[in-house]
């Protein structure tokens, strides 16, 4: 899925989290394309951060790009990156609360230091992210002239803030929260002109489920899990990220966009459950 760059989000900088591979490395791109610049965070693994935010500024349409390690979980290195970001570029306009992970375990048998690790990242790493945004949206105030929107937050959640995933509380507990999070930020400061909204992504071909598509067995029975009856790829949410950070989706806040292939509509009912 290839975006033609274009400049509706020329003059913005945002902060893509997780962005050095998968699904924050298309957001990050598809954001630049768009005109902005970007901050590449990562955790581990600086050469893919790096080569990300190099490969941002390859067209003359797109924005800068820059790698910044931070991990998300943490409150002082959350707080540095935006630092950094605010000295480099100036403010920041949009943040995508892309990092995240998972830690499968059967309940009965999950440590309560896996338990609270996916939580630390995928939603107080969300929650310190959004947080540090609205912080600086506040400070900077609106400029009509770059977005009608005083700033953007954008999270990414999961077909599992709505589907039970049996063998993944952790994970699926966190997304479920993010939604929360995320309307009521959408509620909170909508009167100030900051719009807070949740990308639910399905199945997408990413080397973490890899399991899932590398072999046509296995695709063919992901596929029954989907209506559209094909998997994901990450530009598809690159796309989405892009147009829900632009001012076309200016009167979208507090929503989540489902990018699944009709996963969230239950296939298996289709012949009467």
């Amino acid at each position: 899925m290839y975006q033609k760059p274009n400049d509706r989000l020329k003059g913005q900088t945002a902060i893509v989290t997780g962005a050095n591979s998968g699904i924050g490395e298309a957001v990050a791109m598809a954001l630049g394309k768009d005109g902005a610049n970007v901050v590449v965070n990562y955790v581990s693994n600086p050469e893919s951060a790096e080569e990300v935010a190099h490969n941002i500024c390859q067209h003359e349409l797109c924005g800068t790009g820059i790698a910044i390690k931070a991990d998300v979980s943490k409150e002082e290195a959350v707080q540095a990156m935006f630092r950094q970001t605010i000295d480099q570029f100036g403010t920041v306009d949009i943040c995508v609360a892309n990092a995240g992970i998972q830690r499968d375990f059967a309940l009965h048998e999950m440590p309560l230091q896996e338990w609270q690790l996916v939580l630390d990242v995928n939603l107080t790493g969300q929650f310190l992210c959004a947080r540090e945004a609205i912080r600086e949206f506040l400070r900077r105030g609106l400029k009509e002239d770059v977005s009608c929107s005083m700033g953007k937050i954008i999270h990414m959640s999961s077909v599992h803030e709505i589907i039970p995933w049996a063998g993944h509380a952790n994970y699926a507990a966190s997304k479920g929260a993010v939604v929360m999070l995320m309307q009521t930020i959408a509620q909170e400061y909508g009167p100030q002109k900051i719009r807070a909204n949740s990308i639910a992504p399905g199945a997408i071909q990413t080397p973490i489920n890899k399991d899932a598509w590398e072999t046509p067995e296995a695709l063919e029975k992901l596929h029954e899990l989907i209506p559209y009856k094909r998997i994901g790829v990450p530009s598809d949410i690159g796309a989405a990220a892009a147009w829900l950070a632009s001012d076309e989706s200016d009167y979208i806040n507090g929503t989540t966009i489902f990018v699944d292939g009709a996963m969230t509509c239950y296939p298996g009912f289709t012949t009467n459950g």
